[in-house]
Order: C-alpha cells, then sequence, then structure tokens
C-alpha cells in the first residue's frame, strides 16, 4: 500500500458548511436566474475508457475549491467562470447551501457538494469517531446526509455528492496497529452505506469520497463498491496518481479534489529549518504541471477541483489562495490558461524573480534593523509598489500576517525592524502592479537575541524562584534553566500573580544591563530589583508596558542578587523566561 504523506499541516481550517471563509475585493455582478429543474450526471462507459456525461453531453470537470461565503457567490461566480471554471466543490452541505447551488447553476458553473465526517481534513484535523461501535454518531450522519439530498437532488447546481474528506488518512490520528485497520474498514464501509442510502434518493447524481492519499483506495475498493467514482487530494505527488491506480487494479474512475504546487508537508526545509516555501512562478507551474498530469490519464480521471479559490491572507493563504485579499497572482492566471479562459486582454502580476536576506538569516537580532532585497519586474511595464509582512506559524501557530512599516532604500531594498521575538519568523514581500494583481515570495529568519558586550555575570549562577513548573510539556522548568546560557530552555513559574526569579551573582557585582528573553508567557507588569542580603531589595526599573520578546534594559546597579518580580501577566499562564541575562 502507499504509504501515507508526511504528516500535513492544513493549508485552511475546511469549512463545514458550503462556504464560511473571507472575502476580498472583486466587483460585485448581477447573476441571472437560477434554472428550473436538476440535471442527470452519469459516469458512463467500460474500464479504462470513462467520462462524466451531463444530461447526456461530455463533461470534464474544470475546477476549484470554493472559499468565499455563500452569500457572496454572485459577487465571485463571473470570475471563476471567465477563468474557464465549470465546477467548484464545497466540503459541507446544509441550508446555507441552496444559494451557493442557485447562483452557481445560474452562471453555468455546478457544485460537488461535500460532506463532513469526522476526523476529516487528514491529520491533526477533528475529532476522533469509532467507526466500529459509534452506531448514534452513524445514524445521525445517515439521517442528516440523506436529508439534504432529498433538498437538493433537483438544484440544477448540484454535480455529485462527496462523501467524507481525508478520514481514511485522519484515523490514524486515532488509532493505531490492527485497531487502525478496523477502523478504516468501518469508515469506508459505512461511507458505503451511505452512497447507497444517497442513490436510493437520488439516481442522478454520482457519489464519491475524497481522501489525502491513493493509499486510502485500496479500502474503498475493498468496502464501498457502491461509489461511482473515486477522489484524491494530491499535490506535488498527484503525476503518480495515475500509476497508483494502474497498479492497484481498480474498476473506477476518479477525480482529483485538491491539487496544486507543493504543500508544506512536501518540501524540504530551508537552512533555518521550516518548510520552503515554492516562489511564485514555481505554483503556478505547480497548477500547470498538475492539469497536465491528470488530463494525461484519459478515461480515467475525469477532471479536478484545483484547490484553492479563496482570498484568505494570512499564512495558508500565501501558500495556496489564487486571490489573497482578491488579488491575482501568477497562479490564478496559470489555472485560467489551463482551462482554456481567454487571457488574451489580461494585465498579468508582477514577477518576483529574487527575495534575499541581506546579512546571516540565521541571525538575526531582535528589534534591530532587517534587509530584504526584492527582484522583481512587471511583464506590462507597470509601476510597482511594495508592501512588507511577517508570520509567527514556526513560533506560535499564528495564520496572521502583519504588515510592517519599512524604509524604501532603492533598488528593490526595503528596510524593516526585525520582530523582537526570537524564533524563526516568515518575511513576506508583496508587489503591487495597481491592477489587481501581486506578486509574493517569502523567506524566512532566525531572530536571536540582540548581542550585549560584556560579560553576563549570571551565566550559570545559581537561580532560585518563587515557584516553578515540575511537569509539563516541555518541563520541568527550574529557575537554572533561565541562566544556563541555552535558548532552548526556560523557567516557567505558577499560574498566578506575582511571582518572581532571583540569581545569586555570589559577591557584590557591579552592572550596567540586564537581557530577559522571555517565552509565550511573558510580564506585562514586573520590577528589576537588586539586594545584597537577598532580603532587603531595592527596585532599579519598574516596567507596565511588557509586551513579551526581548526586554533589553539598561540598568545601573550593584549587588549579590538580582530578582525580576513580576506583578502582572501578560497571558492565563504564568511567567516563563528562556534567559535572564546581567552584564557588566
Amino acid at each position: 500500500m502507499t504509504p501515507p504523506p508526511r504528516t500535513r499541516t492544513r493549508r485552511l481550517a475546511a469549512p463545514l458548511t458550503a462556504g464560511v471563509l473571507t472575502v476580498g475585493a472583486l466587483t460585485a455582478l448581477p447573476a441571472a436566474q437560477a434554472h428550473a429543474a436538476g440535471s442527470v450526471v452519469k459516469v458512463t462507459g467500460s474500464q479504462g475508457n470513462w467520462q462524466l456525461t451531463v444530461d447526456g453531453q461530455p463533461y470534464q470537470v474544470k475546477g476549484l475549491t470554493w472559499g468565499p461565503s455563500t452569500a457572496d457567490a454572485d459577487r465571485y461566480l463571473p470570475d471563476l467562470r471567465s477563468m474557464g471554471v465549470n465546477t467548484i466543490r464545497t466540503w459541507g452541505t446544509d441550508a446555507t447551501s441552496k444559494a451557493l447551488f442557485d447562483s452557481a447553476a445560474a452562471h453555468g458553473i455546478k457544485v460537488v457538494a461535500g460532506f463532513w465526517l469526522q476526523p476529516g481534513g487528514g491529520p491533526g484535523s477533528g475529532g476522533c469517531v469509532n467507526y466500529v461501535t459509534d452506531t448514534p454518531y452513524k445514524n445521525q450522519m445517515l439521517d442528516e446526509f440523506p436529508r439534504w439530498v432529498q433538498t437538493y437532488k433537483d438544484n440544477p447546481g448540484v454535480l455529485m455528492w462527496d462523501v467524507g474528506n481525508e478520514s481514511v488518512l485522519g484515523l490514524q490520528n486515532c488509532y493505531s496497529g490492527a485497531e487502525l485497520e478496523r477502523q478504516r474498514d468501518a469508515y469506508t464501509t459505512f461511507v458505503d452505506d451511505v452512497a447507497k442510502k444517497i442513490h436510493s434518493i437520488d439516481p442522478n447524481h454520482p457519489v464519491t469520497s475524497t481522501d489525502a492519499w491513493v493509499g486510502a483506495w485500496p479500502y474503498f475498493k475493498k468496502n464501498a463498491p457502491d461509489l461511482d467514482l473515486y477522489a484524491v487530494n494530491s499535490y506535488n505527488a498527484v503525476c503518480d496518481v495515475k500509476s497508483a491506480w494502474e497498479q492497484g487494479g481498480y474498476t473506477k474512475p476518479y477525480i482529483v479534489t485538491e491539487t496544486g504546487p507543493a504543500g508544506e508537508w512536501e518540501v524540504p526545509d530551508d537552512a533555518n529549518g521550516v518548510p520552503l516555501e515554492p516562489a511564485d512562478r514555481a505554483k503556478a507551474d505547480g497548477y500547470t504541471r498538475a492539469w497536465g498530469c491528470i488530463t494525461g490519464h484519459k478515461g480515467v480521471a475525469l477532471g479536478a477541483t484545483m484547490f484553492h479559490y479563496g482570498t484568505e491572507y494570512d499564512f495558508g493563504g500565501i501558500w495556496f489562495n489564487l486571490l489573497p485579499a482578491g488579488e491575482k497572482r501568477l497562479s490564478y492566471y496559470a489555472v485560467k490558461r489551463a482551462y482554456g479562459g481567454d487571457t488574451s486582454r489580461d494585465n498579468t502580476p508582477p514577477v518576483i524573480t529574487d527575495l534575499a536576506v541581506e546579512g546571516d538569516p540565521g541571525k538575526v537580532q531582535a528589534g534591530r534593523d532587517l534587509t530584504l532585497a526584492v527582484k522583481a519586474t512587471d511583464p506590462d511595464g507597470d509601476p510597482l509598489t511594495y508592501e512588507v509582512l511577517d508570520n509567527s506559524m514556526y513560533i506560535d501557530q499564528g495564520k496572521d500576517l502583519t504588515t510592517l512599516p519599512f524604509t524604501d532604500l532603492g533598488g528593490g531594498r526595503l528596510k524593516v525592524t526585525a520582530p523582537d521575538r526570537p524564533g524563526v519568523w516568515k518575511m513576506y514581500v508583496k508587489v503591487k502592479d495597481g491592477h489587481g494583481n501581486v506578486g509574493v515570495e517569502s523567506r524566512s529568519v532566525r531572530v536571536v537575541p540582540p548581542v550585549v558586550t560584556g560579560t553576563n555575570v549570571a551565566l550559570g549562577k545559581p537561580a532560585t524562584a518563587s515557584s516553578f513548573q515540575p511537569g509539563y510539556g516541555d518541563c520541568p522548568c527550574a529557575p537554572a534553566n533561565a541562566v544556563d546560557g541555552n535558548p532552548n530552555t526556560r523557567w516557567a513559574s505558577d499560574w498566578s500573580d506575582p511571582q518572581w526569579i532571583r540569581v545569586d551573582l555570589g559577591t557584590r557585582t557591579a552592572f550596567r544591563h540586564v537581557q530577559l528573553v522571555w517565552e509565550a508567557s511573558y510580564a506585562k507588569a514586573y520590577t528589576v530589583q537588586t539586594s545584597d542580603d537577598g532580603q532587603n531589595w531595592q527596585t532599579l526599573r519598574t516596567v507596565t508596558d511588557g509586551n513579551g520578546g526581548v526586554d533589553d534594559l539598561d540598568i545601573t546597579g550593584t549587588g549579590r542578587y538580582v530578582r525580576i518580580n513580576g506583578t502582572a501577566r501578560g497571558t492565563g499562564w504564568g511567567y516563563s523566561l528562556y534567559e535572564f541575562g546581567v552584564y557588566n
């Protein structure tokens, strides 16, 4: 059996309704009236020579997964139609789906209508269901899904029904060994039960089931004979699907329900140890390549809904969306060309040929100047504008991008202030042409605490604290961790105020600087104190506006003991320091 893909960080949180994602800024266009009757959709032909037909006419799925909200269907579907798209795919079907189905039909587009089953979304997504024993859950879905099929089976916007998304793979996060095999058999058997019930209500639309890799297909082959065709989400490996189908001895055709450029789980790591995001041009080529491999499996691969017609302007959106914030990228036009849309009058995006970090991207000092050098041209000769952003995904799983003020040094050199929090950050440069198009490139930088001149007199000295976490996550987090010189170990306190940590310098020592490197659990308010006896304390600095990251404090003091006394936490957790440095 084909091995599963490397653990995947999902591109986007899969919507459980027809569309729940943020919208951008395309011009709204009125919709025509929806058709009055549903279509008859069939998988016809014989082994290796199949085709999809709609009302008796051949139909190749030229699709995209759908991101905007249902309410904005009339706004975006005309644009999709202009791209040559005839199909969109959703992950869920419910009462809100009618507006999308109606609008799709009005614009000559059909919908692969999804039904969500736990633990959908592949690794790390969704709850764990026991498909062997959880009869109430299965009965609930067997009631709910056919109810929506009954509601929408005569809607002309419906192309087919898609039961589940990546759950055969996702079950590996719930079970292992023989039990995992039992669950996968039970899940695919249940999918077949759903397919049978859908067919009994709606004989005019095919039923499929999507999973994350072709290794799921043997389970469907064994347990789900009532599926009309298979479906797979495959990105960088999409060109291997044909050989997997041929070697598997399958007797059903398939569609690819997600594909595009290499995903985060498929690319090598960069020098900072995080996935190396493909360049804009490579992403565009990924869509072209994928469509070529799909159409190359004639008579078996019946088309695709490539990923993703979305407008989210975040980590996953920059990786995959064709139009983040409504701005069209090279990938948008690559899909349009693949699907036969007319690009002859299009103004196309800026092309970024290089993005470099000046200096060592593995040693960017927190809060100091950081210069990015970008090389970009515009095919239409349009004047270009720039935007610089950062993202903390590889520090705290944050998805949002933050726009940064920058100084344009000329020649594509853009100077920003580096993030204040140590760790690996993503830096993005967007290049816009003023015509709704954008080029985007990213690089990672490893932010480190600023270099302090002088000697860290606290390094390796005895440290004590009001409390520490003896065992939680990466703990024990003893106070000694804050003075060990290791940026990966930390002190962590109890989750209450006040808390303190102090270092014993051994003898009365003069110092002039204190550097605090906070973990995510930082102090909003604290004092820096010194003492000769560990009992009587003198406050040297009071901080009331702490925001985490690195605090570099120029403080002149003398004493044997130096203490950080936290009075207000910045989070609901405790206080946590990677390093507590005292410099002479």
